[in-house]
């Protein structure tokens, strides 16, 4: 079974056209994806959207 730590770590993608195109690259490490993205003219490094079923289940476990 494989180490769960990922799902926490900020993770940073290389978007071409500026943000608007798909996700070219994806990484725990900043620097990389900066260095990525100066390969694809037009591209930016974002950090990546947690994932939505993460912060559902946190609500849904939170007591009221």
């Amino acid at each position: 079974m494989g180490c769960s730590c990922a799902k926490k770590r900020q993770q940073y993608e290389v978007v071409a056209d500026g943000g608007k195109g798909k996700v070219l690259y994806s990484s725990p490490s900043k620097p990389t994806s900066e260095a990525v993205a100066r390969r694809y003219a037009g591209s930016i490094v974002r950090e990546k959207a947690k994932e939505e079923g993460a912060a559902t289940a946190e609500k849904k476990a939170a007591p009221r």
